[in-house]
């Protein structure tokens, strides 16, 4: 877990703010190896944790500006890098979806255990789980992410999150429990 001294961070957020490109560098230097870690952990790809990483601090220089809580440099990077995290992994799935179904009408036959009703149900299922967990608070979707659809260990989230692991515990426990509630208002519907 990385310890960050966050008033300093703070220091240079507010001079990269004033076009200090230098104070960027330097936050670079400082959080890069957190962030890379952090997107290899939810990606599980070295070269698209790369790309990902590149990615986020792109978007931070972008939006540097925004910051409004300079201490909190950190936590702003982790939630950009997600995004693009999550977004990357959306992106495959969404391929690897088309593949599969362009895979499916080459190989489709008339077998007897091939149930169009069933497969309609289960994509059916998965979307409105995953619009249940995009409900979720920014934190307890990140570790449901990471635990159920990355199937990442306690400790390995911890590591990337940087919090302790009673901390992911917490947030898993909650995170469940609302999406529990939430999917059961959608059944309700």
């Amino acid at each position: 877990m990385a310890n960050f001294n966050h008033d300093y961070i703070g220091n240079l957020v507010m001079r990269a703010q004033a076009d200090d490109s230098d104070a960027f560098a330097e936050l670079y230097a400082l959080t890069y190896q957190h962030i890379y870690n952090y997107a290899g952990h939810y990606l599980r790809d070295q070269f698209l944790a790369q790309d990902a990483m590149q990615e986020t601090y792109v978007s931070a220089l972008k939006n540097i500006r925004k910051i409004k809580e300079p201490t909190l440099f950190v936590a702003w990077l982790n939630q950009i890098c997600f995004h693009v995290c999550y977004d990357m992994r959306k992106r495959d799935d969404a391929n690897y979806e088309t593949i599969s179904g362009e895979l499916l009408e080459v190989l489709k036959d008339e077998h007897i255990y091939h149930d169009p009703v069933t497969s309609f149900e289960d994509k059916e299922e998965t979307t409105t789980l995953n619009a249940a967990v995009a409900q979720l608070p920014f934190n307890e979707q990140q570790v449901i992410v990471m635990r159920y659809y990355n199937d990442m260990k306690l400790e390995e989230i911890a590591s990337a999150m940087g919090v302790s692991r009673s901390s992911v515990k917490r947030y898993l426990i909650s995170g469940r429990d609302r999406l529990a509630k939430i999917l059961r208002r959608e059944d309700e519907v």
